[in-house]
């Protein structure tokens, strides 16, 4: 099935951070050509511009966010009733809220990412929904600020991939409120386990529809240094590709997320058409 490429540039800060320029960036390096997509358009909703904290709900720019999931929700679910593949391009994963509330209830979430995502208003120490997002889908989050009335997924049936283990007073509060239905494979498991048999074994092991939701920040700074909150010790390239391509490639799959490439960090665009390379290889097949 092609790919249909959406541009969701979600800046959950409020403040216009290169996160926002990504989707745009991607393009002008060659994705949809890349990978032979289909142009899905611009979800124009989806950016913030309010960097005001919301006293009641502890998150950046809460109108905003609710719009914007919204708009999120009824672009995907109008695409995947259209039997599109969606390839959303985020901006960073504040999308993801809206983008769960389009699948359907037994989907199975393969979230890789550097961090747990799993504060809330009032333990987060920038009030970003980005922060947020994980704990939103399994029901732990923020109701009011973002439109998340309930789990948008059975937590039973998230898979937590490539986050680094708590190593100060905050990571490990986050870590401690982490649904314990979520399966956790934190970077030093999986590198052990190895990428690749991790990756196959969610690919075939599970039944159902599935997302791929890809935060770039689960790649070490070494290889991509060009996101918001770089984190050490995380997956290689070889090792992300590994991991992922037997993910994106599943009959299953019904859409896939990118987020957190901060083009700020890039202003050769070096890293930018490196993240084009990888998704051209991991999606190509």
């Amino acid at each position: 099935m092609r790919w249909t490429i959406v541009d969701a540039p979600l800046d959950s800060s409020g403040a216009g951070r290169g996160e926002e320029r990504a989707p745009a960036a991607l393009r002008r390096a060659g994705l949809l050509d890349a990978l032979a997509a289909d142009d899905g358009g611009r979800v124009d909703e989806a950016w913030l511009r309010d960097p005001v904290r919301d006293p009641a709900s502890g998150v950046i720019g809460a109108a905003g966010l609710v719009r914007a999931g919204a708009a999120l929700t009824a672009r995907i679910a109008a695409l995947l009733g259209d039997g599109r593949r969606p390839l959303v391009l985020g901006g960073d994963c504040a999308i993801l809220p809206g983008i769960c509330r389009a699948l359907p209830p037994t989907t199975e979430l393969w979230f890789v990412d550097g961090h747990p995502d799993f504060y809330d208003g009032a333990t987060s120490t920038t009030g970003e929904a980005a922060d947020m997002d994980l704990s939103v889908i399994t029901g732990h989050g923020p109701v009011a600020a973002i439109g998340q009335d309930g789990a948008s997924l059975d937590p039973g049936r998230v898979h937590l991939l490539g986050h680094r283990p708590p190593t100060d007073d905050s990571s490990r509060a986050e870590t401690a409120r982490i649904d314990p239905a979520i399966h956790q494979v934190p970077t030093p498991e999986l590198l052990r386990l190895g990428a690749a048999t991790v990756g196959t074994g969610l690919a075939a092991g599970g039944d159902g529809p599935a997302w791929l939701h890809l935060d770039l920040d689960a790649v070490d700074p070494r290889d991509l240094p060009a996101v918001t909150y770089p984190e050490p010790d995380g997956l290689r390239w070889p090792d992300l590709v590994a991991l992922v391509t037997p993910l994106a490639r599943a009959d299953r799959l019904l859409g896939m997320s990118v987020t957190d490439l901060n083009t700020d960090e890039d202003p050769d665009g070096r890293h930018t058409r490196r993240v084009v390379e990888v998704l051209a290889e991991v999606l190509g097949g």
